[in-house]
């Protein structure tokens, strides 16, 4: 049968933390109300009847095949929405479904051909591609073949499941299907579990030191900063899935900053607060393990703070702390971030932060929903028909254990951040502060080793590339196939994992530029990693045989107390 471009759609496009933090503030739901774009919209087909109407006359055409039972419209490979033999064995439903594409096609179409500039675009596709999912008709109980395999199946049971589940999810923000079955995960246990101490605790954070696991350590320590709006085990899954646990068994002494989960009397924690807190861990790993410098590893929101603090302890003669520089998918110049530019603008930024100001902190739950609606078939739709539908609980997934385990963001930081990406002050020299310093990010000279998801909804890839432009170092990118969180929970032994790669240090400012001459590396980008950080550690030493010193003890076991703040 033939093919058609309805559902072969690019897995590009993204939204980064600028629309996240606006959009939770004030509400997702405003986006899908009449506004300016859509009035736009409307005066451009006006002015244009004809290219609408070719768009109607086709998909009319089409339609009367339907009708005939001739047509040869179908749904894209990789939409698994549809993949239930009903849908194509039961004349009525293929019916249904075929119209379904055709009219999805043609209402993309005509907003295609519409006269729109960037913004206004990508505002009215996103409020588009959001109500073409929800139309869709697997979505429709009666209609989906799987509703009534699972009613047959369970003599109705599965009814009375799926309304339970639904109240239960709607009585309490974020209102949106449960996405992962939390019960066999306990965090300690078989979450964040890998063996080490809390070496320091300060209001904002633990400093988590790692017991080895070889018996022979990379001299140049190495520090994780987590992203400052999820909890910090994303780096510590499961065994045998954690970056921590691997980066130990390849011989790096590891620390991972645990970040307090703010509340309301912390509304005044922003970027000068947290900078603090990171110089303070790096003090901290330099003076237990008496290196000169420690390797830095950030990640998402984490990476803008980590950032610009490299700026400041450059601008202070103390940048030679810092051996060399990771981010794993973080945006800092947010001038390709696609939707995000186009929905978060500076009147939504002034609404967000005196939402967040009047509760002191930007509530987790908010930014889950959010995640949720950027990627509805797999975050809202796909739960829907299993969760509703079927009456089933979701599958036990430690990726999405971890994604609902959600964080507040303290008020000044929430305000702090929008200002520094709704005005993408981090590509002007100087545009941004830290601890009083203005920020460059072309002095930082350390190396740079940054990870990107070429499927990643939240952070572009060709935005997260455009890092290498901005560091004054030798940079390597690496790109993955995966997506947001994946392409960090990416532990070797994966047949399907790949991830590109290009030469340090020859990165042309075109990022498709580089694509094209990048190399394709089977298996996990994880050991390329460890290489980059061996060639850069200061050469081995025997592994201590404990964690800490006399001046920064154990108060604590891994993963410390802050983990568990609710």
């Amino acid at each position: 049968m033939k093919e058609t471009p309805f559902d072969d759609l690019p897995d590009e496009g993204g939204a980064a933390l600028d629309l996240l933090l606006t959009e939770a503030a004030t509400g997702i739901w405003r986006r899908f109300m009449p506004n300016g774009s859509t009035l736009k919209l409307a005066t451009s087909v006006g002015r244009h009847p004809d290219q609408v109407a070719r768009t109607v006359m086709g998909a009319a055409k089409e339609y009367a095949k339907i009708a005939r039972g001739r047509s040869q419209v179908v749904p894209g490979k990789s939409d698994r929405r549809f993949s239930e033999p009903g849908w194509t064995d039961n004349s009525l439903l293929r019916a249904i479904l075929q119209g379904y594409l055709v009219t999805s096609d043609a209402a993309t179409r005509v907003v295609e051909s519409a006269d729109l500039d960037e913004r206004d675009r990508e505002r009215v596709e996103f409020v588009l591609e959001n109500l073409i999912d929800a139309l869709a008709p697997n979505n429709l109980p009666t209609l989906n073949p799987l509703w009534w395999k699972a009613l047959i199946d369970t003599g109705g049971k599965s009814v009375l499941r799926g309304a339970k589940h639904f109240a239960q999810d709607m009585m309490s923000a974020p209102r949106v299907p449960q996405m992962v079955d939390v019960r066999p995960f306990q965090v300690g246990h078989n979450i964040a579990a890998t063996r080490g101490g809390v070496v320091l605790r300060t209001p904002q954070f633990e400093l988590i030191h790692y017991y080895p696991r070889a018996p022979e350590v990379a001299r140049t320590p190495l520090l994780i900063v987590p992203p400052v709006i999820n909890k910090f085990y994303v780096v510590d899954l499961s065994p045998h899935r954690s970056m921590v646990e691997y980066l130990l068994d390849q011989g790096q002494q590891v620390f991972a900053i645990s970040w307090r989960n703010p509340d309301v009397r912390h509304r005044d924690w922003g970027f000068d607060i947290y900078g603090t807190a990171v110089r303070s861990a790096i003090g901290a790993v330099l003076a237990i393990t008496d290196s000169p410098s420690t390797h830095m590893m950030s990640m998402c929101s984490g990476a803008a703070l980590s950032s610009m603090l490299a700026a400041h302890m450059v601008a202070i003669g103390e940048g030679d702390k810092i051996a060399t520089f990771s981010m794993g998918v973080a945006v800092l110049d947010q001038s390709g971030g696609g939707t995000v530019n186009s929905l978060a603008d500076e009147k939504t930024a002034r609404r967000a932060v005196k939402s967040s100001a009047t509760k002191g902190y930007l509530d987790g739950a908010s930014l889950s929903e959010i995640f949720a609606w950027l990627r509805p078939n797999d975050l809202i739709w796909n739960y829907w028909v299993n969760n509703y539908l079927q009456g089933r609980k979701p599958a036990a997934f430690d990726i999405l254990f971890w994604n609902a385990d959600a964080t507040r963001m303290s008020a000044k930081l929430h305000a702090d951040f929008i200002n520094l990406f709704v005005d993408n002050k981090l590509v002007q020299p100087g545009a941004g502060m830290m601890l009083g310093t203005p920020v460059d990010l072309s002095t930082v000279k350390a190396d740079s080793y940054i990870v990107a998801g070429i499927a990643d909804h939240i952070c572009p890839w060709q935005s997260c590339y455009a890092s290498t432009q901005l560091l004054g170092g030798d940079a390597r990118f690496i790109l993955s196939r995966s997506g947001h969180v994946a392409c960090l929970v990416n532990p070797p032994g994966n047949p399907k994992a790949t991830y590109r790669a290009g030469e340090s240090g020859t990165n042309p400012e075109d990022a498709n530029e580089w694509l094209e001459n990048a190399t394709t590396v089977q298996g996990s980008w994880w050991g390329d990693y460890a290489a980059w950080l061996s060639a850069r550690g200061g050469g081995r030493r025997v592994a201590p045989t404990d964690v800490g010193n006399e001046d920064f003890p154990v108060v604590d076991t891994a993963p410390g107390s802050y983990v568990f703040d609710k």
